[in-house]
Order: C-alpha cells, then structure tokens, then sequence
C-alpha cells in the first residue's frame, strides 16, 4: 500500500476539501478551501469554521455527514448554509472516509461544492431562502442533480418550477448541454408532435424547409416538460413511446432517430388523482414521477419573505434602490399568496411605482392585502368596519397560518365540527379566490 499525506490526498480534488479527524479536528486543507475560509488554525474544528458553531452540526439540529459516514463507513452528503469570509453560501457537503487497510480509518476528506443556483440571502442567484421548506427542496434538488433519474416537480403555479429544473441540469453532468423548455399547457396533437419531434420540408403545408425538433435539441441535455399533466390522453403514449425507446421519427420523415436526454417535468395538477381518474396514464406517470420534488407555496415559508423581495426588487423594472418597509412586510406575511412567488413579484412591481420616495409602504399594497387583519392589531378594528363574516374568514385565514395540527383537530381547537369547519373553509378559499 503506498502511503500518501493528507495533504497529497487533498490536492486531488479542485474544489475546497480538508482531511478531517473522528474528532473534526481539520488535519490539512488545500488551497481552494483556504481562499474560501482563511487557513484554519491548529485545532480547528470543522464546524467551527463553516458554521462559527462551538459543537457538531447535529447538535444544532443540522444533519452531520461526519458523523454519518462514521456509522456507515461510507462516503455521506447532505446540503449546509456555510459561513464564508464575507457571505453565507450553500454547499452541498460530501464526507469520504479514508481507510488505513487494517479495518479502520485514516480520516475522512469533505469535499465542499458551493451551490451556483441558491442562496440563503438576497443576492443575484435564481433561487432564494432559508426556510426548513426551501431547504429540505433544496436538498432532494442536490440529490437527484448528479444522477440521470427522471424529476417531477410538484407544486402550485407560480413556485419557480422551471428556476427549479434549471437548478437541477446546472448541477448535473448535462450542465454542458442545451436546457430545452416545452409548455405543454393547451398545446393540441399537430402542435405537439411538430415541437417535439419537429418535420421535415413538405410534410405539411407551411413546412417550407426541415426543422428540428425539441427532442433532438435537447439531446445530451435536459428537457423540460412544463404542466406535463395537460397533454392530452391521446398524446401521452407517444411521449412514453420516446421515453422507454428514445427513438422518434420526425414528422414526414421515413426513419427513426435517436436522442438522448435527461428529463424532467412539472405540474401543479395532481398526477396520481388524474391516474385514479383515467385522465393521465399510469404507465407513464410510473416513468416520469422515479423522484418526485414537492415545491413549497410561498405561505409555507414565510421567513424567506423578506429575502424574496429584497431579490425581486433589485431586478428591473423596479426603481434602483426600492425596498420594502417594516411595517408592509408584517402586512404581507398576512396574506397566502395563493399566486406564490409570481404573484409576490406582480405585487412589488406595482407597489414600486406608487411609492415615489422608493419606499414601499402599507397603502401602496392591494386592497386585499391591506384589509387583512392582524389578530394581535386591534387598532385596526377601529379603522373601519367589517362585517361579522369578514371577521370569521380573516380569523379562518390567520388560524390556518398558526395552527399545525390536522384539520380535524383545528375544528376541536375552534369549538365546531370538522364538517362545518370545511364548508367555511371553502368558502375562505373562495373569497381569495374571487
């Protein structure tokens, strides 16, 4: 066995590394990790540096992969917010245990990779929070990211399923190829098959000359299958048929070609519902959904609002140097959002207008926003006037927010039951709706 220092071991790797101990104690680091972190000092402690914590991560109820590697004796990973010299940066973290040949092991190397596509903090990347829900989908993006798997993104519209998608070939071995977007929303038969297969000249009037399809456009890279859950029953077998061949012939054309992509699709409806109801095939939603992603609506990480305009607002058409007051933020954690994150960006821009001290205030906000009240702001009673049913949904709306159990146990908690409370929550839903 030839025997090779830590050091060595580490300049194998171009992206930051150090050599650890059981004890976390940094050994060596390479360069690339000295110019993100400084050069640790004797006795540094991993955790110490990345995260300016006196203990392991997993007792700050972070996951440790140290410490998983330890028990499994395998190579570990999991996504961490590190503390860099000047920002906090996300980082996907892989521990690699080094074995002494007698059984044991010599140390381990973690290998850090800083996230191109996310931030805990408002900054110019494309996805943007902290929250336990954006970091857990964040997580599962990390994952699946290097492999080939086929990704379903789940969620309501307006979530960033496409920032998403695209945070996943960024990261993956593909990142190189093109990223090709088809929005199956509406499309029909003679439109689907021409986009995604493409034609050659002749085979239908209007095709002056060959054009290539998204198919092929997209091989060696990622396709993209927006609102998958809209294509008509009649088209999704030729989908699947592309998918378990990766073969198509191109209309007009008289041979098959071959493509080869990674594919992921998103839909805000419910594919396994639509399973059950005879509206979506199951054969092909087996094929699509191997790793399912949940995205979370925006009311479910309410933490990361104040990130979140902090970032939309520094993209145009906003004024330079607009910001959001304390007091509308605590109003816009009031309401659901049921248009998410693009609807919260709709909301900004038009708010920005209206302020003209680049300050965006309370009253620069919709009605239906600046009418919701706080359950703590009595003041607000005396504002104006509500009706007792206005006073019961807003109340409904601020119950949900707070409260975590089962909805059967909400309605215990609200003295009706569980069948009343559904119908009022229908007619909550309603009213946001309208």
């Amino acid at each position: 066995m030839i025997n090779i220092e830590p050091s060595g071991l580490l300049t194998l790797f171009d992206k930051p590394a150090i050599f650890i101990d059981k004890s976390y104690r940094i050994l060596a680091s390479n360069p690339a990790y000295e110019k993100r972190y400084g050069t640790p000092q004797d006795g540094s402690r991993c955790y110490n540096v990345s995260h300016s914590y006196d203990s392991p991560c997993h007792t700050h109820g972070e996951s440790c992969p140290l410490q998983q590697a330890q028990s499994s004796s395998k190579p570990a990973r999991c996504l961490h917010i590190h503390q860099q010299q000047d920002h906090r940066q996300y980082c996907n973290v892989q521990v690699l245990p080094v074995p002494d040949g007698k059984g044991d092991h010599l140390g381990y190397i973690e290998v850090i990779t800083e996230s191109e596509s996310a931030s805990p903090l408002a900054s110019n990347k494309a996805l943007v929070g902290e929250s336990p829900p954006f970091q857990r989908m964040m997580e599962s993006v990390y994952r699946v990211a290097p492999t080939n798997v086929s990704v379903l993104l789940e969620g309501e519209s307006g979530t960033g399923k496409e920032l998403i998608a695209k945070a996943i070939h960024d990261a993956s071995q593909r990142r190189l190829g093109k990223f090709v977007v088809l929005e199956c929303s509406g499309i029909n038969e003679n439109l689907f098959e021409s986009e995604l297969f493409g034609y050659r000249k002749g085979a239908f009037t209007g095709a002056r000359s060959d054009r290539e399809g998204l198919a092929a456009s997209a091989s060696g890279g990622t396709l993209f299958l927006d609102e998958v859950g809209d294509i008509p029953i009649n088209l999704q077998v030729k989908l699947l048929r592309l998918l378990e061949t990766g073969s198509f012939r191109p209309i007009g054309a008289t041979e098959m070609e071959r493509t080869d992509f990674r594919l992921i699709c998103a839909s805000h409806k419910n594919l396994k519902e639509m399973v059950e109801q005879g509206t979506f095939r199951e054969d092909l939603y087996y094929r699509l959904a191997t790793f399912p992603i949940h995205l979370p609506p925006l009311r479910e990480r309410k933490e990361d609002l104040p990130a979140l305009c902090e970032a939309l607002l520094a993209k145009p058409p906003v004024p330079e140097h607009t910001y959001v007051s304390n007091a509308a933020l605590r109003q816009l954690a009031r309401y659901r959002f049921p248009g998410n994150i693009r609807e919260l960006r709709n909301i900004l821009i038009r708010a920005s207008l209206l302020a003209d001290d680049h300050v965006i205030q309370t009253k620069h906000l919709p009605g239906d926003i600046t009418d919701l009240i706080s359950a703590h702001d009595k003041s607000h009673f005396a504002e104006k006037l509500h009706t007792l049913e206005e006073i019961e949904l807003q109340y409904l709306h601020h119950a949900q927010e707070v409260f975590g159990g089962s909805p059967a146990q909400l309605a215990q908690q609200l003295g009706v039951s569980e069948r009343t409370l559904y119908r009022k929550l229908a007619r909550l839903k309603q009213a946001e709706t309208d």
